[in-house]
Parts: C-alpha cells; sequence; structure tokens
C-alpha cells in the first residue's frame, strides 16, 4: 500500500537525544493524494510502480518522499493528468481538496465524448495495436469514474474521504505486516554476516519508517503472541533492549516458544543462549543441536555458526577441515564473516593450502562491504605483499579505516606504522595513542608495546 499513502507520514526528525518523532499527521489532504494515485492507476490499468514478484518496501516509500512519481501514460486526456498531478503533489498546501477534484471531473464529463473518440481504433488501424486497445479500456474506465462522481452528493462524497481515512490509518498502523518485514529483513542481513548491534540500529530505522516506535511495537507484540514471527520478534525485542529494557530470561522463553513452531532465527537464538548463557544454563551439546538445525535449512548465519563450533570444538570434536567446509557453504551464501574466516585459513595455511593469491582476494571481498576485519586483513596483505604489490600507505588508509571502526588488530598495526614511520610519518605520540586504544580492549601485543613505548618516553624526558 505505500504507493497510495501520503508520502509526508514517512517524514520524521530527531530531538537532541538523537530520538525521532513524527512530523506529520494523515488528514483530508492526505486522501486527497491517495485519489491522484487512484485517478494514475486508471489511466494506466495497474497498479502504481508494479513489478511482478515483487512487494513494496521503505526504499520506495523513501524515494516517493523525495518525490518520485509515475510517468504520464500517453495520450491521456491533458486535463485529467492535470487534475491526478495536483492531487498528488508533494506539499499538501498545493494540492485540491476532494470538492475541487469532483468539480474538475465533472468538467471533463462535457468532453468524454471528444475524448472516448481520441481513444478508439479506426476501421484503418492495425487490429493487434495493443497500446490502442488499452487507452480504450482505460478511456471507458475514465467516463465511468467521471459518471460515477458527477452522481455523488456531498455525503457521499464526505463517506468516501472517511473510509480512504481509515485505510490509510489501518495501513499506517498494519502492525502483523510490520512484524513480517521484520522478521524477514533480520533474516536477509544476518545471513549476510551483519553484526548484531548493527542490526539492531537497523530493525529501529526500519520502524520509524514504519511510522512506528519501538514502545509501540513492543506492548503491541506483547499482546498479540498469535504467531511464530510475533513470539520470535518479542524475544528478540526482550534481548537486545529494543522497546524496554534487556531481559535474557523473557528472549529465551520466546525463542524457545517459537522454535518450536520452526521458526529458524528462533531456533538460532536458542543456540545462541545456550553458548552464553542468556536467560538459560550454558548447555554446548544444545548450542550445536540448534546450530545444526538451521544449518540443515541453509540458514548462512547458521552455517557460520556450525563452522565455528566445529573449529572451537564446541559440542563436537575440533574439526578445522569441517569447518572449512561451513564456512566455505556459508561464504557462497555471501556472508562476511565466512569469507574473512576463509581469508585467514588461506593465509595462514591452516587446513588448507596456503594461498596468498586467494587469502587477498578474499580479504577484498569482506573489506568492501564493511566488514571491520576484513579490512585489517586487507590492510596487512598490502603492507607485507601477500597476494599483491606493497603498498605501505594503501595498508595504513585501511587500518585507519578499520582502526575507526574500533577494530583492536587495526589499532595496534596503525599505531605499529606510526611507530615505524612505515607508510606514514613517524610520530610516537599517535602510536602511543593507538596502541593505548588497542590496550583498552584487551590487545595483549598493544599492551607490551604501550608499556615499552612509554618507559622510553620517561627514560629519554
Amino acid at each position: 500500500m505505500v504507493p497510495y499513502v501520503d508520502p509526508k507520514i514517512f517524514n520524521r526528525r530527531r530531538n537532541n537525544n538523537n530520538q525521532t518523532s513524527q512530523i506529520y499527521s494523515l488528514n483530508e489532504k492526505s486522501d486527497v493524494y491517495s485519489v491522484g494515485v487512484l485517478l494514475w492507476e486508471i489511466s494506466n490499468g495497474q497498479p502504481p510502480f508494479y513489478v511482478e514478484g515483487e512487494g513494496y518496501d521503505v526504499g520506495l516509500a523513501l524515494e516517493i518522499l523525495q518525490g518520485l512519481r509515475e510517468t504520464v501514460v500517453p495520450d491521456t486526456p491533458e486535463n485529467y493528468v492535470k487534475i491526478y498531478t495536483k492531487c498528488w503533489d508533494g506539499e499538501p498546501d498545493n494540492r485540491p481538496n476532494i470538492y475541487q477534484v469532483v468539480d474538475c471531473l465533472k468538467e471533463l464529463i462535457t468532453k468524454t465524448d471528444v475524448i472516448a473518440e481520441n481513444f478508439q481504433l479506426s476501421g484503418e488501424q492495425e487490429v493487434n495495436d495493443a497500446s490502442s486497445t488499452n487507452n480504450s479500456e482505460s478511456q471507458g474506465d475514465l467516463s465511468q469514474l467521471i459518471q460515477d462522481f458527477n452522481k455523488m452528493n456531498s455525503k457521499e462524497i464526505d463517506s468516501m474521504v472517511g473510509l480512504s481515512k481509515q485505510e490509510n490509518l489501518t495501513t499506517e498502523k498494519d502492525f502483523n505486516r510490520i512484524v513480517d518485514e521484520i522478521n524477514d529483513f533480520i533474516y536477509k542481513v544476518s545471513s549476510k554476516g551483519i553484526e548484531w548491534i548493527l542490526i539492531k540500529e537497523q530493525v529501529i530505522e526500519h520502524l520509524n519508517n514504519f511510522n512506528t516506535n519501538p514502545e509501540e511495537i513492543y506492548n503491541w507484540l506483547s499482546n498479540n503472541q498469535n504467531s511464530s514471527n510475533s513470539i520470535f520478534l518479542f524475544g528478540y525485542f526482550n534481548r537486545f533492549g529494543i522497546g524496554t529494557s534487556e531481559d535474557h530470561k523473557k528472549s529465551f522463553n520466546s525463542f524457545i516458544n517459537a522454535s518450536g513452531q520452526d521458526h529458524i532465527l528462533a531456533q538460532y537464538f536458542v543456540a545462541n543462549c545456550y553458548l552464553y548463557g542468556h536467560g538459560t544454563t550454558k548447555n554446548e551439546k544444545l548450542v550445536f543441536e540448534y546450530y545444526e538445525k538451521v544449518t540443515n535449512k541453509n540458514f548462512a548465519r547458521g552455517q557460520l555458526a556450525i563452522g565455528y563450533c566445529y573449529e572451537n570444538g564446541i559440542g563436537i570434536d575440533i574439526d578445522i577441515k569441517m569447518a572449512i567446509y561451513w564456512y566455505e557453504r556459508a561464504a557462497n551464501s555471501g556472508n562476511i564473516m565466512a569469507i574473512h574466516n576463509l581469508s585467514v585459513y588461506y593465509l595462514n595455511g591452516n587446513g588448507v593450502e596456503k594461498d596468498h593469491d586467494k587469502a587477498f582476494e578474499l580479504s577484498k571481498q569482506s573489506a568492501e562491504v564493511g566488514h571491520p576485519s576484513g579490512i585489517t586483513i586487507l590492510g596487512y596483505c598490502y603492507e607485507k605483499g601477500i597476494g599483491t604489490k606493497i603498498d605501505k600507505q594503501r595498508a595504513v588508509e585501511l587500518y585507519q579505516n578499520a582502526a575507526n571502526l574500533g577494530e583492536m588488530t587495526a589499532e595496534h598495526n596503525l599505531g605499529f606504522m606510526y611507530e615505524n614511520g612505515e607508510g606514514i610519518t613517524k610520530d610516537v605520540n599517535k602510536a602511543i595513542y593507538w596502541y593505548k586504544k588497542s590496550a583498552k580492549q584487551g590487545y595483549r601485543n598493544a599492551q607490551n608495546k604501550l608499556e615499552i613505548l612509554q618507559k622510553n618516553k620517561i627514560n629519554n624526558s
């Protein structure tokens, strides 16, 4: 229903606390916008922005907010085009009211016969002229619409406005649809290996685009545990503190309930809870069992996770070859964490034959999509000439990018480059700064370097 809703409703602003608030409410001019879209649809014969097999999404809503509109159908009467383009003007104050729309349509009645003639096929035209045939059918709808508007009295028009407003409000707060779309979103981005904290931020942003907020959807979820998606999402909100404070016990119970209904994400999070002891007792055997369930359903995040289990002996004996096998399966599905893990294996030759060219290409893939550790490995490849020519300046750039994302190895490596003046001007103070950042995250090499540099600085002062 996105194309029919007044795009102003998608516009939000942030206050001083970085919270978003609604700055527009649906009104009579919103109904006029919807009428304009319907008038265009009649002239075209199909829904706006229709692509077979694809639905409407948040991206389309934002494009419409920024001014995207459907194109005018060729041979549509000029006055008719003026009506619906005024109706869907981006600024509500520029739109006519519903009575003005009706009056404009009534004016077209006297011209209907003339307009219809322009769309009819003459005896000399090709019988298979599909374009003309469609225009003729559309004109029939247009003529009928004008006549229907002409027969309306003011009470019927008011009733139509009220119905339109009710439909918009229903669309605005269609929580079942929102829940399903958020579930689909989490599944897709988690399959790609995006970090959970980033997914949380994107989920909150999606809620803003749906004209709701975390607290509102959380309250709705707590009272509508009637599908596996709503049960899972209630657990997800409790797990990450969305619309409420974190509650691992509640989240675990929800994940268990939804996993019993074969919900893939819920089964993944049950394993996660058993791994970290969130809301339950740690149990490595169950970790492996639940990860195996989602792996068998081709969930890339699960394939990554079970590879991790084989790599670290969680619920199963350590088997590096099996770990690599599952990382490759996940990587083939586009999982950036798995791609990064493989780059490290090929770099070190652990479990596979050392292949620097492959290590470089894999690290490049993970770096290109912004994976912090992937950026660091790519920087290391440039620093040491692994799979590529040595380029210390490029290495520094990549270390800087990853360090800005808080990657502790990159922070250490950047400190090393500053300490030794490799690829950048030597600067001991900056070296200490980056070693300190890395050391605070527990990176042992950085802690050792920091201690040495600080002692040297004292001795030389």
